[in-house]
């Protein structure tokens, strides 16, 4: 099966040029460094480094303090940071800026794996959430180079994929030193896929140690102003292809009875957004766009975040958050940063990639689910129409957050059992 795996591999690989510039069409970015992504590694790059794999903006966000923690416990050793994508290298750009390296992960294969691994030699691999790069864990295993999987997680939709190709599953599950679950749900999946039992530890969600910071706050406080301080705002946040449409749906709907009520929309990818600023022009609305600075009028209905890097202070000058990629078979995204914030939280029903999450927020009348878009603009009337729900699951959400912190310190601990701490220092609990 590995073999068939790496003969695929190569037979797409003249695909891998025209891919790239596709996704260069709407992001310049990808347009970049092609040279990384076939696994030659830019001269400043240290070997013998940790090397943390974030795939994109999410898994950076979700690393960012146990990074930080990682170089506390160990700060005379160099981190590396790959991405796949643009985006997640300029939210690691933002968050953490010359403290870290960064290059991309090359494609996977295999003489792109060779030539990456020969190049930076890391003491320890920390790859984080779930992603399944055949080749790349057969390389690290075959030089001997320990390597963990941090903050997995395994839908039951993806564990019912994953069946299909048996043993071939089980051989990749047994190349991670440790294999750090959020759940024990995840733990479960891992187990009935292959993964050896005494490899895998729960050690809970990265994603409740994130820092929300002050000046997040602040610049929310500010936009608030600026949009209209007396106006309801609610925002539909990380949204996907066929989203936005059933979001403004709600919206129309929304003000109906809320006449000024003021949508936030944020799209999930940078090469949507003019296209997401058309269909909202198209179903009759008034748009500003931030990226424009152009000033919310009072007549304006959809104030568009077309911006990156900020989701949590647009999140912070809300009232209401939607988490997209729910109304749609995406999964979700991130549930868990607008409850840090103190917002009540609304998805729709395709939760998988946070359905353990979902469920302690739900529970904790801290989030609401919603099946389509008429229910999703009743449950923003609602709450736009009562402070008082709207403060009580806040408050919620922040309490369910604040009892499940400290993630990041256990995975210290599996992260120790591989790379001992030097002596004098002691890690980041």
């Amino acid at each position: 099966m590995r073999l068939l795996y790496i003969a695929l591999v190569y037979l797409l690989t003249p695909l891998l040029p025209l891919y790239l510039l596709w996704r260069g069409i709407r992001e310049p970015a990808y347009r970049k460094r092609w040279a990384e992504r076939f696994g030659h590694v830019p001269s400043d790059v240290p070997s013998d480094c940790l090397w943390v794999h974030a795939a994109s903006v999410g898994e950076v966000q979700a690393a960012a303090r146990f990074i930080r923690a990682l170089q506390q416990t160990y700060p005379r050793i160099p981190v590396l940071v790959t991405t796949m994508t643009p985006t997640g290298a300029a939210q690691l750009d933002r968050l953490l800026g010359q403290r870290v390296h960064h290059c991309y992960l090359p494609f996977d294969l295999p003489h792109a794996v060779w030539l990456f691994l020969r190049r930076v030699r890391p003491r320890l691999g920390l790859i984080v959430e779930m992603e399944f790069w055949p080749n790349l864990y057969h390389g690290l295993r075959r030089r001997g180079i320990p390597f963990m999987v941090v903050n997995a997680r395994l839908s039951h939709q993806s564990a019912q994929a994953y069946r299909r190709f048996g043993r071939f599953m089980e051989g990749v599950l047994r190349c991670p030193a440790r294999i750090a679950v959020q759940t024990s749900d995840d733990a479960l999946r891992l187990l009935e896929l292959g993964a050896p039992g005494e490899r895998v530890v729960v050690t809970g969600s990265l994603k409740f140690d994130q820092e929300m910071a002050a000046s997040a706050r602040e610049q929310g406080e500010l936009l608030r102003q600026q949009l209209s301080s007396s106006r309801p705002v609610w925002i539909a946040a990380s949204t996907r292809e066929g989203e936005e449409e059933l979001v403004l749906e709600a919206h129309q709907l929304v003000l109906e009875q809320v006449p000024r009520a003021l949508l936030i929309l944020v799209p999930r990818h940078p090469d949507r957004f003019a296209r997401v600023d058309a269909l909202c022009r198209e179903a009759g609305h008034a748009v500003a766009r931030r990226s424009r600075h152009e000033p919310c009028e009072p007549a304006h209905s959809v104030y568009l975040g077309d911006t990156m890097g900020e989701l949590p202070v647009l999140y912070a000058a809300s009232d209401v958050a939607f988490v997209g990629g729910s109304l749609v078979p995406m999964g979700a995204h991130n549930v868990l940063e607008p409850a840090a914030l103190g917002l009540p939280v609304l998805v729709g029903p395709h939760t998988f990639n946070f359905a353990q999450i979902t469920r302690q927020l739900v529970d904790a009348d801290a989030c609401a689910q919603v099946a389509a878009p008429t229910l999703l603009a009743d449950a923003v009337i609602e709450l736009l129409e009562d402070p008082e729900r709207r403060s009580r699951m806040g408050r919620n959400g922040l309490r369910l957050v604040e009892a499940n912190r400290g993630a990041t310190g256990r995975v210290m601990q599996e992260v120790a059992l591989l790379l001992p701490a030097p002596r004098g220092d002691s890690p980041d609990q």
